[in-house]
């Protein structure tokens, strides 16, 4: 069977179906860097969420793996989610103010940031933020797995809001059922605080890609269904965990990037690196493009830039900046002496000097930067202090694209088949599609896929649903199409 098909195992717990895709290849990513695992399943009450990592550690005994798992039954007092419940609600004007904001509205946003920021100061002088302590005064303990012969550790937080468990197994001996019986064992704790009956009828899926079970939109893309790019993806989880951790940071004095320059061709995938980075800090995704900045009027480009830096100081939940093909807002800074270059100059102006005071007023902001030509874009406006971090995002190359097409095909399967619907052949090679696919980016793997869905679809409607599965030869004969007799 072709790897575009997860790979998982099922097992029952308390009336809950746990599906664990792919835990050899989990156990091996933790060597290089943790796995976030189940952060975005759902949980009944009180519990609100369970982060379970999986990593590698040295011990004077040797290297290990770590299993630690977080159930906490705390909200965090000014997430986004919970402000704009308190907010936006559901009625006309919250369900417009909610459109808006996603659409980029400045003006929105500033509405909802100030009001939201009012009501969370109010939820707090209340004393409606403060939490129930279903844990409180217990005794740290151990929970046993018999059969893998695993033990956790389990603690409470002294606030009572947040159990841990951790438990560590030699690398030479760890295996994919060691992972199972943790996964166990941290439902087990859920139980104890849900009661014995609260997770049956619900399924858990135990893997490091989020498998969609409906179509994903760019908006709702994440690092983990990012095909290829294994460097890239590696360098913003690091920023990521800066982020998600500020207590660490606060701790050590250290300041997490707040500046990020990403370039490469076109269709590389920069601007949806972007979004799956700020998915996968939980902040709010604000792009700006070059209309808000550029104005015809005189002094116009240098007012917009400075309100759009305005608002970023008043953000109360983590939010990503983008500025979208960088190189087209500010260009060639310095070059010229006609007006436009001399307009250009003042924006650029502005931008080092507004950038310099977001960094040090807003914490919460991280600004991303793409481009497409860094060679346009002056020195100054990205050196060290303000674009901390600057990556090259390349074309990939045979493996990468290889894993392109195997986690896009994945989503298309997780979202699209279903009992008596077979979407693609069981025997697909991804590797001759990415030989074939030589010199494409992720953007050109997408629209060959697009086309053979597309011409599926018709067939499907020409002969009343009875359409084969798609197979490597037609997805071969697509690539040559887009790529056009030249090559």
């Amino acid at each position: 069977m072709s790897d575009t098909r997860p790979r998982g195992e099922s097992f029952d717990y308390a009336g809950a179906t746990v599906e664990l895709v792919d835990a050899a290849t989990v156990l091996a990513a933790a060597r290089v860097n943790p796995v976030e695992l189940l952060r975005r399943a759902g949980w009944p009450a009180p519990v609100q969420r369970v982060d379970l990592t999986v990593a590698s550690a040295d011990r004077p005994a040797g290297p290990v793996h770590t299993f630690a798992a977080a159930i906490s039954t705390a909200e965090e007092p000014l997430s986004k989610e919970r402000i704009r419940k308190l907010v936006l609600g559901n009625d006309p004007v919250g369900l417009l103010l909610a459109k808006r904001i996603e659409a980029g509205d400045p003006i929105a946003t500033r509405i909802v940031d100030g009001v939201g920021a009012a009501a969370a100061a109010a939820y707090k002088k209340l004393g409606l933020d403060r939490q129930a302590q279903p844990v409180a005064g217990k005794e740290p303990g151990t929970l046993a797995d018999a059969v893998v012969g695993l033990q956790a550790q389990i603690s409470y937080d002294e606030t009572g809001t947040v159990v841990r468990l951790h438990a560590e197994v030699p690398r030479d001996d760890v295996t994919p059922a060691h992972l199972q019986a943790f996964v166990g064992l941290t439902l087990q704790a859920v139980l104890e605080l849900t009661g014995p009956d609260a997770l049956t009828g619900r399924r858990f899926v135990v893997s490091r890609e989020t498998l969609a079970t409906a179509p994903v939109t760019t908006q709702e893309v994440t690092l983990d269904m990012v095909g290829g790019l294994v460097e890239v993806v590696s360098e913003l989880r690091q920023i990521a965990v800066s982020f998600r951790h500020p207590e660490a940071m606060a701790r050590w004095g250290a300041r997490r990037p707040q500046g990020l320059l990403m370039y490469g061709p076109p269709g590389t995938g920069k601007t949806m690196l972007s979004r799956a980075l700020a998915n996968e800090i939980g902040a709010d995704f604000r792009e700006i493009r070059t209309p808000e900045i550029l104005d015809k009027w005189l002094g116009g480009s240098e007012r917009n830039i400075k309100q759009i830096f305005r608002d970023a100081r008043r953000y109360r939940v983590p939010t990503l900046m983008l500025f979208d093909e960088f190189d087209s807002i500010i260009s060639y800074a310095g070059a010229g002496g006609d007006a436009a270059s001399q307009a250009i100059n003042a924006v650029a102006g502005i931008f080092k000097q507004e950038m310099n005071d977001l960094i040090e007023a807003n914490p919460n902001v991280i600004v991303v930067a793409t481009t497409n030509f860094p060679h346009r874009v002056d020195d100054s406006l990205i050196r060290s202090g303000r674009f901390d971090v600057k990556i090259s995002v390349p074309k990939p190359d045979d493996a990468s694209r290889a894993e392109i097409f195997r986690k896009m095909i994945r989503g298309l399967i997780a979202a699209h088949e279903a009992p008596g619907f077979q979407m693609f052949a069981d025997d697909l090679d991804v590797m001759t599609l990415a030989t074939a696919s030589h010199g494409m980016t992720g953007a050109d793997i997408k629209e060959v896929l697009r086309r053979v869905q597309l011409s599926k679809a018709m067939q499907d409607a020409r002969t009343g649903g009875h359409a084969a599965p798609i197979t490597t030869d037609e997805l071969l004969a697509s690539i040559r199409d887009l790529l056009g007799p030249a090559k």
